[in-house]
C-alpha cells in the first residue's frame, strides 16, 4: 500500500513547530554550545540512546557522509565527549560510543530542555498539552527517535572496552555492521 502523501498545512505546521524546537534544543546546550555544535549534540544524542555504533551506521543516523561523521567525531574525541574502542564480539570493528563527559552534557542539556518545555506547556491547557504529547510521540516514533525511557545505562567512567589505537596511535580502525534490536524489530514488522 502507497505511504500517504505529506499534508501541506501539516509540513506548514510542524515546520513553524520545529523553528520553536530548534531554538528550545540551542538554549537547552547552555555552556556546551560554546564547545560543542548542534550537530555534533545530535550525535552525542544518537550514541546515548542507541549505544555504540560504528561511523557508518552513525553517519546513517545523522544523515551526513561517513567521512563527515568521521570527523565529528575525531572532535568528539578530542573534547572527551565519545570514544572509539573494539567491539567485544568482533575485535576487527571498531565502534564509537559516548563517554561519561558526553553523556553528562546529553543529561545536562536534557534537564534543561525539560524546563524549557515545560514552560512553554504551561501555557497551554491540560487537554491541549496532551493533545501535543500524543502527536509528538506519533511524530518522534515515525521519525524512528528512542525515547529516553529505552536510552541504554550510562556506563561509569573505567568501565567499557578500552579505546583502540591504529597504529599511528590515533582512533580508529575497520568497521564491521551492528543494527539496533530497535530497527530489526521494526524490519520484521
Amino acid at each position: 500500500m502507497p505511504r500517504p502523501r505529506a499534508d501541506p498545512g501539516a509540513v506548514d505546521a510542524v515546520l513553524t513547530a520545529s523553528r520553536s524546537m530548534v531554538a528550545v534544543a540551542t538554549r537547552s546546550l547552555g555552556a556546551a554550545a560554546e564547545e560543542t555544535t548542534i550537530a555534533q549534540y545530535r550525535a552525542l544524542v544518537v550514541l546515548a540512546s542507541r549505544g555504540p555504533r560504528r561511523i557508518v551506521d552513525l553517519a546513517e543516523a545523522l544523515d551526513v557522509a561517513p567521512s563527515t561523521a568521521g570527523r565529528m567525531c575525531d572532535r568528539l574525541v578530542s573534547k572527551g565527549l565519545v570514544r572509539r574502542h573494539r567491539a567485544r564480539g568482533d575485535r576487527r570493528a571498531v565502534l564509537v560510543s559516548v563517554t561519561p563527559a558526553g553523556r553528562q552534557v546529553v543529561d545536562e542539556a536534557t534537564s534543561r530542555r525539560r524546563a524549557l518545555i515545560a514552560e512553554i506547556l504551561e501555557r497551554l491547557p491540560v487537554a491541549a498539552q496532551q493533545a501535543v504529547a500524543q502527536a509528538l510521540r506519533t511524530f518522534a516514533d515515525a521519525a524512528d527517535e528512542v525515547p529516553d525511557s529505552e536510552w541504554p545505562a550510562a556506563v561509569p567512567a573505567g568501565h567499557g572496552p578500552a579505546p583502540c589505537r591504529r597504529a599511528s596511535g590515533q582512533p580508529g580502525g575497520p568497521e564491521r555492521p551492528v543494527l539496533a534490536a530497535r530497527h530489526r524489530a521494526k524490519e520484521r514488522a
